[in-house]
């Protein structure tokens, strides 16, 4: 019979493989993404210091609404983005977690770039 493999295994195969050739710096941090059956979940990171800089998830208190579905991606890619400007981070790397480019990582991502991130 044919076996079929672990999802998320796979998905943490995919992340690591790209996490060996993206990393996040001071200038240039990484914008990771996470995303669970319930919620969504995006973080910038300093590799180098080994620090999350900034955090944004449909979990948090001032969050409204569900928060898996492709509003909530919006919400916290704004969010997201929002406090990084706040921060002066402009340029970020993106890291989609292993997951692929569509759906909610994808309307997380847009949406960072429309509140002001290059990336």
């Amino acid at each position: 019979m044919f076996n079929k493999g672990d999802k998320k295994a796979s998905r943490v195969r995919r992340h690591i493989r790209v996490r060996t050739k993206i990393s996040g710096t001071a200038e240039r941090p990484r914008l990771s993404v996470y995303r669970s059956e319930k919620n969504i979940y995006a973080q910038i990171i300093d590799d180098v210091q080994g620090v999350t800089l900034v955090s944004a998830s449909s979990v948090e208190k001032d969050f409204d609404g569900a928060g898996s579905n492709l509003e909530a991606a919006k919400k916290v890619g704004e969010a997201v983005a929002k406090k990084a400007l706040e921060k002066g981070i402009k340029s970020v790397v993106f890291d989609r977690g292993g997951y692929i480019y569509h759906g909610r990582v994808q309307t997380l991502a847009e949406a960072a770039r429309e509140a002001g991130l290059d990336f």
